[in-house]
C-alpha cells in the first residue's frame, strides 16, 4: 500500500478513531466470538477510554494517501488505529477494507520502535483473529487470559510476548 503515514493521535481525531475500533469489532470479532464478547469490547472502546488514550500520548493512527474519500484528514485517510502503555500494546485496529495490506504490520513497527526506546521486550493480549499476525512477527505466547462475562460467557484470549533486543 502506499503512502502510508503514522501519527501521534489527537483529540480532533477521536470520532475516526471510535468509529475504526467500532467498525473492526463488529466486523471481524463475531467471526470468532459471541456477541457478548463484541459488545464487551465495543463498550470497553468508549469515546471516553479513546480520549484516555490520546491524553496519554501513547495512541496513533495510520493515515493513507487517498484523495477520493470525504471522511480524511487534512493529511489523509484515517484507516487505523495502535495504542501502548508501558512495554505493553494495548490494541492494534484497521477498517476491514486495509487489512490484508500491511497497515497492521506498519503499526505494529511504529508500537515497537517507540517501545525499544524503554524497554527490550513488548507484550500483548491477542485476540483469535490477530494470533498469526502477531506469530508471522515474531511474538510468542507465554500465558492465556480469561474474562468472565455476563451469561457464563468467557473471552479467552493469548497473552505474548516479543524480544526487541537481543539478550
Amino acid at each position: 500500500m502506499s503512502d502510508l503515514e503514522y501519527l501521534t493521535a489527537v483529540e480532533e481525531m477521536a470520532d475516526a478513531i471510535h468509529n475504526i475500533l467500532h467498525t473492526t469489532i463488529r466486523t471481524v470479532y463475531p467471526k470468532y466470538y459471541p456477541k457478548e464478547v463484541v459488545e464487551f469490547f465495543c463498550q470497553l472502546h468508549s469515546r471516553e477510554h479513546i480520549l484516555e488514550g490520546i491524553a496519554s500520548g501513547n495512541m496513533g493512527v495510520l493515515l493513507v494517501d487517498r484523495d477520493d474519500r470525504d471522511d480524511r484528514d487534512d493529511r489523509g485517510l484515517i484507516v487505523g488505529t495502535g495504542c501502548y502503555d508501558g512495554n505493553h500494546i494495548t490494541g492494534v485496529y484497521v477498517l476491514p477494507d486495509y487489512q490484508k495490506q500491511g497497515c497492521g504490520s506498519r503499526i505494529m513497527d511504529c508500537l515497537e520502535t517507540a517501545i525499544l526506546k524503554k524497554y527490550d521486550t513488548v507484550l500483548l493480549d491477542a485476540s483469535l483473529s490477530a494470533v498469526c499476525l502477531y506469530e508471522h512477527r515474531g511474538y510468542q505466547t507465554v500465558g492465556h487470559g480469561m474474562i468472565e462475562l455476563q451469561d457464563d460467557v468467557k473471552l479467552v484470549y493469548e497473552i505474548m510476548e516479543k524480544k526487541l533486543k537481543a539478550d
